[in-house]
């Protein structure tokens, strides 16, 4: 059997580096004395993962429309820098689920859309390239231009199946819409969690084989299974 996961969302929870980065947007785009409404991280994190747009998020803390339209492009220049990526942290249970993935002696691998300079370092800091060596990580070149997210994570798992031997017992764990498409698209049983940056709305129009918690409850249903 074979277990690929996406890396943001089933591993690792984003919700500090980008909570942080909106705070950091918000005093760069504000005037002097202007009055602003700042979300606390929890109604920020439910406006993310309901896909509620950067310029609308802006508007809602207190911006113009102007305004927000100038936050939205410095939240996205500012999001995936390098210096902000140690505030990514490891989502709890996630590291069981990798060891017991391990222990049942299934392939395991990380696909994400992630560069290889972004991959590289967390796994390191976070102690968990001992569940993916290199030769299981499948993540995108440093000069990937990147298009959008679904086209990027369906080339992602074209290149994937290509290299690897067909096994019909695959399995994919995301956390968006990019993992369910490419997934489906190439004939995959997917599972989205609720541990990233998608709510069971967003999660349930794209029609994965099971929506679940986290990581470990995904691991627990597939070998379950077995």
């Amino acid at each position: 059997m074979r277990i690929i996961t996406d890396f943001d969302g089933p591993i690792m929870d984003l919700s500090d580096r980008y909570y942080h980065v909106y705070q950091f947007c918000l005093a760069k785009v504000k005037q002097p004395n202007q009055p602003l409404q700042i979300l606390t991280k929890v109604e920020f994190w439910m406006y993310k993962r309901a896909q509620v747009s950067e310029r609308k998020i802006g508007i809602e803390s207190g911006l113009t429309a102007i305004q927000a339209e100038e936050f939205k492009e410095l939240r996205d220049r500012h999001a995936h820098q390098l210096q902000y990526l140690s505030l990514d942290r490891v989502v709890p249970e996630s590291i069981a689920a990798l060891a017991r993935i391990q222990a049942s002696g299934s392939e395991l691998f990380v696909m994400t859309l992630r560069r290889t300079c972004e991959l590289e370092p967390a796994l390191h800091q976070s102690n968990l390239d001992r569940f993916f060596p290199p030769n299981s990580r499948y993540c995108l070149p440093d000069d990937y231009v990147k298009h959008g997210d679904v086209e990027a994570k369906t080339k992602l798992m074209a290149t994937a199946l290509t290299e690897l031997p067909p096994d019909p017992n695959t399995w994919m764990v995301g956390d968006t819409e990019a993992d369910i498409v490419a997934a489906k698209t190439h004939g995959i049983k997917v599972i989205g969690v609720l541990s990233g940056i998608r709510d069971r709305d967003r999660l349930a129009q794209y029609q994965p084989d099971k929506i679940v918690a986290n990581l470990a409850a995904a691991v627990a249903f597939i070998l379950d299974r077995q």
